[in-house]
């Protein structure tokens, strides 16, 4: 019986480390697709290599997925015919830095701007 591989959510940095070894297809994904793609698989076929809680919160807010419990797990190879989606974060200092005042009279000052995109990965041999 051929056990199905499950599939890598991956950030910037665990990305680095999966592409250790092997030869790899990736592509961008719109936000869509991304969220297309975690609603058809289960939980249990799902592993969060990544502990950043800013990238959870753009999955499941962001992208309006349902909240489940995922399993995190430290991977460094794909496998050969495994899948994964990357969430890449693109940060560049703000070019205008506003201070904000919050209704207790707390100042916060806007320092950098932060972007994400996703890709999909493939490891192909």
């Amino acid at each position: 019986m051929v056990q199905s591989l499950p599939l890598l959510l991956l950030d910037n940095s665990s990305m680095m480390s999966v592409l250790n070894e092997g030869e790899f297809q990736c592509h961008n994904l719109t936000f869509e697709e991304a969220k297309h793609i975690l609603e058809i698989h289960n939980a249990q076929d799902i592993l969060q290599c990544f502990n950043d809680h800013g990238i959870e919160t753009i999955i499941y807010d962001y992208l309006g997925i349902e909240k489940r419990e995922l399993t995190y797990k430290h991977i460094r190879n794909m496998r050969v015919g495994q899948d994964a989606i990357v969430f890449k974060l693109y940060i560049t200092p703000s070019e205008t830095q506003p201070i904000l005042q919050a209704d207790d009279g707390v100042e916060a000052k806007k320092i950098q701007n932060v972007y994400v995109y996703c890709q999909y990965l493939t490891r192909l041999k």
